[in-house]
């Protein structure tokens, strides 16, 4: 009878133990920046039939009731020192660092936003078999710090839709950020890269052996 009763209590204590959460699928990695150059699948790049209406941007950002688009909300997560927000978020003052070139922006009119993995690069990579649906999500990717940022409208338009075998920014000092930040959106997205794109970034990669790349496939 004891024995019936303990094995009844034992029942009903497992019954109500929360279960162990499987292992998330889209759990974050951080790899060395070399490693995970070797990650990215190696593919033949095509542009046929691209078309940069075909990624729906700006939306309404990660916040539809803020009234900001993705555009503005990357600008205010951006500011070190955030700007006043107006009427139809209309941003005036503020300050942001655009890395790329070492230099400081005092009005949101003089910042691109710029995807870094451009979307014509995305296209040829791997983006061209996608959803609608997933290239607006790619093109205005906040999930992750790295696959939006403020820049100066020089640097972005000098970039334009190149990737590092072709430009790397001005400043030489933030090579190893950039190329890492690129991996790290491009196995975000599961995009692939050409021949030369890799020897490039194989070659970054050797000057940066303590640059890390941390990414989170995107959902």
């Amino acid at each position: 009878m004891l024995t019936a009763v303990l094995r009844g209590l034992a029942a009903t204590a497992l019954a109500v133990l929360p279960l162990t959460a499987p292992a998330s699928a889209h759990a974050a990695e951080t790899l060395p920046l070399a490693e995970a150059v070797t990650r990215l699948p190696v593919e033949t790049e095509s542009r046929d039939g691209y078309d940069r209406n075909a990624f729906r941007h700006w939306n309404t950002g990660d916040d539809p009731s803020d009234g900001c688009s993705t555009r503005n909300e990357v600008l205010l997560a951006e500011a070190v020192e955030p700007p006043a927000v107006g009427p139809g978020c209309r941003l005036s003052g503020g300050r942001w660092f655009s890395y790329y070139d070492q230099v400081w922006v005092t009005s949101a009119s003089g910042l691109d936003i710029d995807h870094m993995v451009p979307l014509a690069e995305s296209w040829d990579s791997g983006a061209s078999a996608w959803t609608a649906q997933r290239r607006e999500a790619y093109a205005n990717d906040q999930g992750a710090d790295a696959s939006l940022v403020a820049v100066t409208a020089r640097s972005n338009r000098s970039k334009a839709d190149q990737d590092p075998a072709q430009w790397l920014p001005p400043a030489t000092g933030v090579h190893c950020r950039y190329v890492a930040e690129w991996v790290a959106t491009k196995l975000r997205w599961s995009l692939a890269a050409d021949e030369a794109e890799v020897a490039a970034l194989e070659k970054t990669a050797a000057d940066c052996p303590d640059q890390g790349v941390t990414y989170e496939p995107a959902s």
